[in-house]
């Protein structure tokens, strides 16, 4: 006869791992000696080795009991199931570790790798990084809704992107964010916008970008999308 410490000891557990033993009703609670000790016997040692091995390989404690004394049919059936469980979990695991590695990329977790080409390219150019979170939500609701048009719209920028106006026009745009309302450059950016706009039309201003859907979209979930002096630059290139 053993104390539940040599038991414990003997089996490679703690104490407290048999008395949840004893509470799942896994393991047998034996009476007290005279000196109000539980006793253990080594069919008490052996019923924990078989707990602990089960447990130990990834059998549930729900199922470990019914196990116990299962017949070799029934216990290969349930370990190829706690198996199978086993490789479910593993996959599930390596997709985890997939969105983690994309995680450290960043945007590339959220948008195709074009966009997120385009978007580590305006930060080479010195794009405010408040510019590029707007672009990058926008390029998420765009995607989500309608892939193909963003597929179309992407390529029209990363081709704009190459003209050094274009890159000039981004970078005044994202400098307007703070000018003040009345500030003169506003109306000299507006002219140059709707100049450049006028000779360079793509194909998807007519289909992604103006889609009301999205537009509502992207309003209602970018609070930090406009500014005074951004709202009189719109108005501006709205009256051209």
């Amino acid at each position: 006869m053993i104390t539940i410490g040599q038991l414990a000891e003997y089996a490679g557990v703690s104490v407290k791992t048999i008395r949840h033993y004893h509470e799942r009703g896994l393991l047998a609670e034996p009476d007290r000696d005279s000196s109000g000790y539980r006793r253990y016997t080594a069919e008490d040692a052996i019923a924990l080795v078989k707990i602990r091995t089960l447990a130990s390989a990834g059998v549930p404690l729900a199922r470990v009991k019914d196990l116990l004394d299962a017949d070799q049919d029934t216990l290969t059936a349930a370990i190829a199931e706690v198996d199978q469980g086993i490789d479910e979990r593993i996959a599930q695991l390596r997709r985890v570790r997939g969105q983690l590695a994309q995680l450290r990329g960043g945007d590339r977790l959220y948008v195709s790798p074009e966009v997120a080409d385009h978007l580590d390219d305006l930060r080479g150019l010195g794009i405010s990084e408040r510019q590029i979170k707007l672009e990058r939500d926008g390029w998420i609701l765009m995607q989500t809704a309608s892939p193909e048009d963003a597929a179309v719209w992407i390529a029209e920028k990363r081709a704009a992107m190459a003209d050094p106006e274009f890159r000039a026009l981004y970078l005044e745009h994202d400098a307007a964010y703070g000018w003040p309302p009345d500030d003169p450059r506003l109306v000299a950016l507006a002219e140059r916008t709707q100049k450049w706009v006028a000779g360079h039309q793509g194909q998807s201003e007519s289909r992604a970008v103006n889609n009301p859907i999205i537009a509502r979209l992207a309003e209602r979930s970018q609070p930090g999308a406009s500014s005074p002096a951004w709202d009189i630059l719109v108005r501006l290139m709205d009256e051209e």
